[in-house]
């Protein structure tokens, strides 16, 4: 399955022949996928989607999201053929309960878990030693165990998440140097792409559970908020550091991106991906969500990574419905 990235400001997505094409006539460019293999659109920018692409989108399920050159999401268009009363009343009920609780300490428990492992791999191959990062991220972890409550739980999560985020600051090259996360705007090239890879993951995560037929705006473990989907930001956190935070790794140390790929907006403060820059990262984070995985516990095959996350939400529907939240496992890499 693929997923489109409409990038070309100005290009029109429309349905001929059975496949979605992209064009801007004005620079001769056109990109055709056909429908049957097509997951998702996002576009990116001042492109049109025709009347004719918005219904056949609507009818074969397959979203399409609205995110601002800079990668800020807007909203989306997705069919309510996959709504599911009887699970949302169900997921509903199970809000501020014990479920909730344990659903969320195996979800951070398993955030932690992959956040130390993308540690470890990359002070081996660095002069730098973030042992003491590790050692807080593993303490924060086996605490996690022990909450009492969500928001016992929440703070646990933060003092790892500020370890973590400290010790990679470390392991970076010196042009993508970062003390510490930032959002909203991000203020340096490397919270820059963790931003774009976050709010990508996301949608796509949301799609996913409207198609399982959940609400992701019910969370366990993020409280309500309004206009925000909690249960896509649940289901998510494990994913970070595997899919998003390694893409991200991988560019800046292996040499695929430079600091030149990136600009500040002064309309707009904040560091932001160019043009060229953003194919790079779309390309790359691609190639991260279609390697094969065998992390998941519960299958015997290899499997994309963009695969287990629907099995992983998969798991998280017969959570739900039998009220049973050790039924979900966490992906734990090694």
């Amino acid at each position: 399955m693929s997923i489109l990235y409409v990038t070309e400001h100005g290009a029109i997505v429309s349905i001929e022949q059975n496949c979605v094409k992209v064009k801007k006539e004005k620079d001769n460019f056109c990109r055709s996928i056909p429908l049957e293999t097509l997951e998702s659109i996002n576009i990116m920018g001042k492109s049109q989607l025709t009347t004719q692409c918005a219904e056949v989108c609507l009818q074969k399920g397959i979203p399409v999201s609205y995110y601002s050159p800079h990668g800020k999401y807007f909203g989306k268009l997705q069919s309510t053929g996959h709504v599911h009363v009887e699970i949302q009343r169900q997921q509903s009920k199970l809000y501020h309960t014990s479920f909730a609780l344990e659903l969320g300490k195996e979800i951070m428990e398993s955030k932690l878990h992959n956040q130390e492992v993308l540690l470890r791999r990359y002070e081996r191959n660095s002069e730098v030693n973030v042992e003491q990062e590790r050692m807080e991220l593993k303490r924060a972890k086996n605490k996690i165990r022990t909450s009492k409550d969500i928001n016992q739980l929440i703070g646990y999560e933060g003092i790892g998440a500020r370890s973590y985020f400290r010790g990679l600051g470390k392991l970076v090259q010196e042009d993508f140097y970062f003390s510490k996360r930032t959002r909203r705007p991000p203020r340096d090239a490397f919270n820059s792409m963790l931003s774009l890879g976050y709010s990508l993951l996301m949608n796509e995560i949301y799609g996913k559970l409207e198609n399982k037929g959940l609400n992701p705006y019910f969370g366990f473990v993020h409280q309500d908020r309004e206009q925000h989907p909690t249960l896509a930001s649940d289901m998510m956190e494990e994913w970070r550091p595997v899919i998003v935070d390694s893409t991200v790794m991988s560019l800046v140390n292996g040499h695929e991106i430079s600091i030149e790929d990136f600009y500040q907006d002064i309309e707009q403060p904040g560091v932001f991906l160019t043009k060229d820059g953003m194919h790079i990262f779309l390309k790359k984070l691609e190639v991260t969500q279609r390697r094969d995985t065998k992390y998941l516990d519960y299958v015997t095959y290899a499997t994309s990574f963009r695969r287990a996350i629907e099995l992983q939400i998969g798991q998280l529907v017969k959570a739900i419905e039998f009220e049973d939240p050790t039924i979900y496992q966490g992906i734990r890499i090694r």
